[in-house]
């Protein structure tokens, strides 16, 4: 299975009720010290981060969090290039992955791990120098392609700081998809990002079992809660034949 997917344009498994991550390169005393953060566009670069602790030393025991100890999320800052990836952990402490800024603009890149069982996720802007003109933020919708599948969001009215329900149904050729296969432990992660600041909600499903929830087998359910009014972006993962497919979409949250 694919552990990356290249798209452009979240231990429990329960409702998420904590402040947005990733707004800061430091919180709690742990700090992101990344390198390099300016990049040739479209030219691969061996990225090196590490995470230290309040005494500036390299952590190097992290928790297992769906099956890897690192999630490492980038979106360019216009929220047209999404990109999950997990990255080698040396024994210095450094955690090390090839990475692309495929065109020039600015990216945020989430660092989404867990110590001692306390989650965190610190952030970072990477750049790409050139000619960048931002791309405009896709309206609200309630249907997304991924691939050859078509997934559809069925959301109702999403509030701020109430928990929404939210459904992805996943068909292909009109057909529903019943037998989608876990992802890292999960039948689909959900990462939601909050336009303008890029505040970062890691999401995952209510079924715990690792299997799609509901009779159908095509559907899989995120209980989430937004902490604020105003659009978010919403990138869905899920597996199927071996691979790992990403649909985004566009949510409006209302007062």
């Amino acid at each position: 299975m694919s552990e990356t997917h290249h798209h452009k344009q979240g231990e429990g498994h329960h409702a998420v009720d904590v402040a947005p991550g990733g707004l800061a390169v430091s919180a709690r005393g742990y700090t992101l010290e990344a390198t390099p953060t300016v990049f040739e566009a479209g030219r691969e670069e061996a990225f090196e981060m590490c995470i230290l602790n309040p005494e500036g030393r390299a952590v190097r025991d992290f928790d297992e969090q769906h099956e890897v100890r690192m999630h490492l999320i980038m979106i360019r800052r216009d929220l047209t290039y999404y990109q999950h990836l997990h990255p080698s952990l040396g024994a210095d402490g450094t955690w090390l992955v090839p990475l692309t800024l495929p065109e020039p603009g600015v990216y945020r890149v989430f660092a989404d791990f867990a110590i001692d069982g306390e989650p965190l996720t610190l952030g970072v802007d990477l750049t790409a120098p050139g000619d960048y003109e931002p791309g405009p933020l896709p309206a609200p919708t309630g249907t997304a392609r991924a691939d050859d599948y078509e997934v559809t969001l069925d959301a109702g009215l999403v509030a701020a700081g109430t928990e929404a329900m939210l459904v992805f149904r996943i068909t292909r050729g009109g057909q529903e998809v019943l037998d989608l296969e876990p992802y890292l432990g999960a039948s689909g992660h959900l990462v939601a990002l909050r336009e303008g600041d890029l505040a970062y909600l890691h999401v995952h499903p209510v079924d715990a079992s690792g299997t799609a929830d509901g009779a159908s087998g095509s559907r899989i359910t995120f209980h989430a809660r937004f902490p604020s009014m105003g659009r978010y972006r919403l990138f869905l993962q899920f597996a199927h034949e071996g691979l790992v497919h990403t649909a985004d979409f566009t949510s409006e949250v209302q007062p």
